[in-house]
């Protein structure tokens, strides 16, 4: 596997830490990223000694999101960067490869576990929000930052987020693209505890889980999972994330978000068709 995502295997039988490894670039996701992660997912998927996961970042922080260069491909007309056929066409199940890397960890049979420092923003607050649970530490920043790009979540957000907020917090959230602190996203039900090394935390409970019986853990996940979303409706919003991206990535208002954004300038939007 690329050195952009480690598996490393811990001292606990059964238990795996996926460590996002670009941090030079603050673990932004690009598209080599995509790629490994989901491949990353699948290998893990068929596994038999798996017990549980842990994702981490390396450096400074979680993940930054979705890589700039594939901003600035935006800002010259072009796409998101993923893949050159669009986001609509299902090449993962009911996902495409952006939304898989961040879905994949529901279809993973074992507790993953995400462990959150400095920021986790845009895409990489949708694969942590993919994990089964979240430590993070009381100053980690926290966003559903892809209006500030003139985007929509389309990692399978849409999915994700109304599992765990209120509808007018979740609203609030994606209209505003606003920082939350750790400590307010453990409040408002993104994170699940807030501790002061996360990593060490979501490894320790890891290495609890993975002395419990593996039947009922991977019984209890699969139950978990269709009782919290179903997965026609869970589909059905996925297609729907990647119709809406594919039709605002390249628009006059996507376009201007992005150069005012890299030109650190008030944005100079035109009114939409009615």
């Amino acid at each position: 596997m690329s050195e952009t995502v480690q598996v490393i295997r811990t001292e606990h039988e059964g238990v795996v830490e996926i460590r996002l490894n670009r941090p030079d670039k603050m673990n932004a996701l690009d598209t080599g990223m995509f790629n490994n992660l989901a491949n990353v997912g699948e290998e893990l998927k068929k596994d038999p000694t798996l017990r549980a996961v842990v994702i981490s970042g390396e450096g400074r922080c979680f993940c930054a999101g979705l890589d700039m260069g594939n901003f600035s491909k935006m800002a010259e007309g072009g796409g998101a960067g993923v893949s050159g056929n669009g986001l609509e066409p299902r090449t993962h199940g009911a996902s495409n490869l952006a939304q898989y890397v961040a879905m994949v960890w529901r279809e993973v049979p074992v507790p993953v576990i995400a462990a959150v420092h400095g920021v986790c923003f845009g895409g990489g607050l949708q694969v942590a929000l993919g994990a089964d649970i979240r430590y993070a530490t009381p100053d980690s920043q926290w966003a559903v930052m892809e209006v500030k790009w003139g985007l929509v979540p389309d990692m399978g957000g849409m999915v994700l987020l109304n599992e765990l907020v209120r509808p007018d917090v979740f609203r609030e959230l994606c209209y505003t693209g606003r920082i939350l602190t750790g400590q307010e996203a453990c409040d408002l039900g993104l994170a699940t505890h807030v501790g002061g090394n996360p990593r060490e935390e979501a490894l320790a409970m890891a290495h609890t889980i993975a002395g419990k019986s593996p039947d009922a853990i991977r019984a209890m996940k699969r139950m978990l999972n269709s009782a919290i979303t179903s997965k026609e409706h869970a589909a059905r919003i996925l297609l729907e994330e990647s119709r809406e991206q594919d039709r605002i990535i390249g628009s006059a208002n996507q376009v201007e978000a992005v150069y005012a954004n890299l030109e650190k300038r008030a944005p100079a939007f035109v009114n939409p068709e009615v």
